[in-house]
């Protein structure tokens, strides 16, 4: 018997090994699919434009001659761009050869892979490295050495069965097999973190050791090279990623690391189908792709909280392919289509196939934005984001109140932090990252000093800095440590909708608490956004609550009078030495609003507090010899105090602007009166829309009945 059962498990592991050995191409498109691929590029809308654009970019590349520099330009330089250049033209003339089966692109993928496999092991670790940095053979980072190499391995996939097997062994044995021992013993560390650096490294190697059948590889990419799952694929999927599929950096980075995780899950599924990779963990990646697209506004923009490039939209190469592998491997879930179509891409691949025929077919259901607390951390018990919505996909209002974790190395000082978004804009924004990606001019193309003195700052963000200090002073290894917790929500898209979030970690001695809230009134044109922020401490503090905005301001309650000779910083660190101070006015009243127009619609945000108030008016580039950061305009609320004080404030969308015909309506707004009364519980606010009174009210002991409005 035990010889039957050894024979057995002998039998097993032999077909796991010989399974990694099916015929080429077997990573996005594979044999079986192949004439139906190549009908649909003729039959299928979507499917034709997008092969004609690949073929277009390998006929370019074929109009080329074979160029490999020798590394030595940082990011955006010319040797950088090149080698970018060579991973996407040995991708499109692989997918060419197999959709034409003219050998010509064959050809020229393995003239440039034989130019790499002559010089690459005679490269030594890139010069424009920089201190502190893991530095790659072709590239200034090894993270771009792992992106070319996933890129690549797939344009030789595509081409193998093309290549005599002298020159396959020529290439594999100068520049695959030499990458796979850089990536998993130079690149060792990274290779084992817990990061998407190392999301990429294994999914470079893991898709290597697939179509070069070296199972070794694919083991330590599934299981890091340790063997005992502490890292690698699996342990990736457990730890970046909450049981809701919110991603630890955050969605701009959950959008760039898909990438990596859906590639290497379809070359699981295709070689080792027995894993069920997409059946993981719950269907961690089929979460995880419908969280990255609910990170998203109306317009495709990701919510650019930490470390974000805010250009960036669910259009991305990134975002196109989970698309296409969730709706053909994942879930046929009609509503990816219509995303398909909004993006208006897709992949000349096997999946991509599937989503063209379906919306040749009309298959496609409108994508549905949601209300929704998205966790945060490993077991879902770190915080969250949170996003409230109203109104069509065409006009939506948004609200994304942040109150995760730190989002390691990329994350902000931004605990509570507001986003707000309404008619297809940025209303209150994110700042985002102080990059220029690939800009070699700024910085090399990398993070500038400035994404440390200021992008991070608590103060870049609408959110409150207490005694002109960030949160956790700036500390990143403290900021891990701690996270928000949700306090209260609430996605009754019938009412109110609410989403409430406690921070006592923040700042010594200070309990934080959020609370907003899309609030229907009747005579509004849109919900009011209400916004109560309540700090709680001993001592006594001032307290700063900066709204940046987009638009014009264009009406206040109180004067203005702008410094008009003279600029002075508002401060001397945590980003305050960044922000020019234009004007400043104390309100004795605690109360007053400022309008803006952004768009040609108006919205005018009411505010009130419960002890003395300025209003400073401000704008950024101050300390800012180089000119790195971008221009932006704001109002800081400003108070100082004890006990438990609060920042109340109610924004209304209103009116708007025909700047042709030159009218305007509804300027002055519904909403006036904004006055707040403070109890032991919480708190009363009190105004008025078009003469009928309002309260709302907050208990915080009274989860059952915490917010509440009524008509007076």
């Amino acid at each position: 018997m035990r010889c039957l059962k050894t024979g057995l498990l002998f039998c097993l592991l032999l077909h796991a090994i010989l399974s990694l050995g099916q015929e080429h191409p077997g990573l996005m498109i594979t044999g079986p699919h192949l004439e139906a691929l190549r009908k649909g590029t003729v039959q299928y809308p979507l499917m034709k434009k997008a092969f004609a654009a690949v073929k277009q970019r390998a006929d370019a590349a074929l109009a080329t001659a074979v160029n490999v520099p020798v590394p030595k330009d940082g990011g955006g330089g010319v040797t950088h761009e090149q080698h970018k250049k060579n991973y996407n033209s040995i991708l499109s003339c692989g997918i060419a050869y197999q959709i034409t089966q003219d050998k010509k692109y064959a050809l020229y993928v393995k003239e440039l892979l034989l130019e790499y496999a002559r010089q690459y092991r005679s490269w030594p670790l890139h010069p424009a490295r920089k201190p502190g940095q893991e530095p790659g053979r072709i590239f200034w980072q090894s993270l771009n050495d792992f992106v070319w190499q996933v890129n690549v391995i797939q344009g030789y996939d595509m081409v193998y069965e093309a290549l005599p097997e002298q020159d396959r062994e020529k290439i594999e044995t100068g520049l695959f097999l030499p990458i796979l021992k850089f990536f998993t013993v130079d690149c060792g560390k990274t290779f084992d973190k817990i990061h998407n650096h190392g999301t990429w490294a294994l999914a470079a190697v893991g898709l290597t050791g697939y179509v070069l059948n070296k199972p070794e590889y694919v083991k330590k990419a599934l299981n890091g090279s340790r063997g005992d799952r502490r890292s690698g694929y699996w342990a990736q999927l457990d730890q970046l990623f909450s049981p809701d599929g919110y991603y630890a950096e955050g969605p701009y980075y959950q959008r760039y690391a898909l990438f990596p995780f859906v590639m290497l899950a379809k070359a699981i599924h295709n070689y080792q189908p027995e894993l069920r990779v997409f059946e993981y963990r719950g269907n961690i990646l089929s979460k995880a792709i419908a969280t990255a697209l609910q990170t998203t506004y109306t317009s495709g923009l990701f919510f650019p909280v930490n470390d974000a490039i805010k250009d960036k939209s669910f259009e991305s190469s990134e975002i196109v392919y989970a698309v296409n592998i969730a709706y053909a491997d994942m879930t046929p879930d009609p509503s990816l289509l219509d995303v398909a179509q909004r993006q208006n891409d897709i992949t000349v691949s096997d999946a991509g196939l599937k989503v063209s025929a379906a919306i040749a077919a009309g298959k496609a259901v409108p994508f549905r934005y949601a209300s929704l607390w998205l966790r945060d951390g490993q077991d879902g018990k770190k915080g969250g984001l949170g996003i409230l919505r109203s109104g069509s996909n065409n006009d939506q209002q948004c609200l994304v109140l942040k109150a995760t974790s730190q989002g390691m190395g990329h994350g902000h000082f931004d605990r509570l932090n507001l986003l707000y978004y309404d008619k297809g804009n940025e209303v209150f924004y994110d700042y985002g990252a102080a990059r220029y990606l690939n800009i070699e001019t700024k910085g090399g193309g990398g993070y500038l000093p400035e994404n440390e003195s200021w992008a991070k700052q608590t103060v870049a963000h609408n959110t409150l800095v207490i005694d002109q200090h960030s949160d956790f002073n700036g500390d990143a290894k403290q900021a891990e440590m701690h996270h928000p917790e949700l306090f209260y929500f609430q996605n009754d898209s019938s009412g109110i909708q609410v989403m409430s979030a406690d921070e006592p970690h923040a700042y010594p001695g200070v309990q934080l608490n959020r609370t907003l809230a899309l609030v229907p009134v009747p005579g509004t044109e849109r919900p009011l956004v209400a916004d109560v922020f309540k700090a709680t401490s001993a001592g006594q503090h001032r307290f700063d609550l900066p709204f940046w905005y987009q638009g014009d301001m264009v009406n206040t309650s109180f004067p203005v009078h702008a410094n008009t000779t003279a600029l002075h910083p508002l401060g001397t660190a945590s980003g305050y030495q960044h922000i020019w101070l234009n004007a400043a006015t104390a309100i004795a009243s605690q109360s007053g609003f400022v309008s803006l127009l952004n768009d040609y619609r108006f919205y005018t945000t009411h505010f009130v507090t419960g002890n003395a108030l300025e209003v400073k008016l401000v704008s950024t580039g101050a300390n800012d010899p180089s000119m790195n950061i971008r221009p932006g305009r704001g109002f800081l609320l400003s108070q100082q105090g004890s006990g438990t004080i609060y920042f109340v404030s109610i924004t209304e969308s209103h009116g708007s602007v025909d700047p042709v015909n030159e009218t305007v309506s509804g300027a002055g707004g519904h909403l006036s009166g904004l006055r707040m009364d403070k109890g032991t519980n919480g708190v009363r606010i009190f105004f008025s829309v078009d003469r009928k009174d309002y309260e709302l009210r907050l208990d915080y002991t009274d989860k059952n009945n915490f917010i509440r409005l009524k008509q007076l």
